[in-house]
């Protein structure tokens, strides 16, 4: 069963009490176990449409420690739908990493391509659907606008003000979801887990597509710690510390940097005196165990 609406409460930290500040989690990562944080927000109206246009299951993309696969997964799993995983790297197994196994043990059919060929499929989807007749074609990470519309529900549970919202970013469609939602009550802080600018006009160009205003949000791409996917020995100490000062555990990719980025935001006086702060917890947490399998550090489960 998914924990809806998700519980929100508030961080006490000497930090933000000397800074005169509130600041609150939304804690979208309790959702569900296996289908947390903005996945299950993506997947929901998704696996609505499905099941009402008795369409044969679902079709989508990911790279080998995907969240999105992995939720994707589980929540066809739990709704009885047949879901195929076309994963970027062909010299990949569903015995590669966590991640995948859980996949594969759910019941996904993983098809593991060339990234060459990867990115052809993601781009000719026509193609795909000529391969999977039926199915519906959801995209890497899950972004479209039933995505979006379910995204629009982090903020519609909250039932009081704020004067900052603050989320990670990757494919853009939480903020998306947030930013329409919001319709300008208090400012929108994205935090982008990729390196380069170019998520700025992707991001405009997504709000463009579904109709969505530009207005009251800043995109800030200055805490990617090297990129996406790139995680330095600071960063897993900073989850550790986090972790035991206020018991929440972010993950590496996305919500580490995104607390991180807030902490930096808070020491050098971004928000004024007395501002209300609420972070978005977006899950991620499943991508953890293959984190540490790869890359031999230890975070603190």
């Amino acid at each position: 069963m998914a924990r809806i609406p998700s519980p929100i409460g508030q961080i006490h930290d000497p930090l933000f009490e000397e800074k005169g500040l509130e600041v609150w989690i939304k804690r979208d990562d309790l959702i569900h176990p296996h289908i947390m944080g903005n996945k299950w927000r993506k997947l929901k109206y998704n696996l609505l449409h499905v099941r009402e246009s008795h369409l044969a299951g679902i079709v989508t993309f990911g790279g080998a420690y995907s969240n999105h696969i992995a939720a994707t997964a589980a929540a066809c799993a739990a709704n009885q739908l047949p879901s195929i995983g076309i994963i970027r790297g062909d010299e990949l197994s569903p015995d590669s990493n966590p991640t995948l196994r859980f996949a594969s043990d759910q019941g996904m059919k993983l098809q593991f391509v060339s990234r060459n060929e990867y990115r052809q499929l993601k781009e000719n989807q026509h193609q795909l659907q000529q391969i999977h007749p039926g199915y519906l074609i959801l995209p890497e990470g899950g972004t479209n606008e039933l995505a979006i519309r379910g995204c629009q529900e982090i903020w519609t549970e909250i039932n009081q003000s704020f004067d900052y919202v603050i989320t990670s970013v990757g494919t853009g469609g939480t903020m998306a979801g947030l930013l329409k939602a919001m319709s300008g009550e208090g400012k929108l802080i994205g935090i982008s887990a990729l390196k380069g600018n170019f998520i700025h006009s992707e991001f405009r160009n997504m709000l463009q597509h579904h109709n969505i205003p530009f207005e009251n949000y800043e995109l800030m791409d200055q805490w990617h710690f090297g990129g996406y996917g790139k995680v330095t020995d600071d960063l897993v100490a900073f989850i550790n510390d986090t972790k035991e000062k206020i018991n929440v555990l972010f993950d590496p990719i996305y919500t580490a940097k995104m607390y991180f980025a807030v902490t930096k935001l808070i020491e050098t006086n971004y928000f004024p005196s007395n501002s209300k702060i609420v972070l978005i917890h977006t899950g991620g947490l499943q991508g953890i165990a293959g984190f540490i399998e790869k890359q031999k550090k230890n975070i603190l489960l």
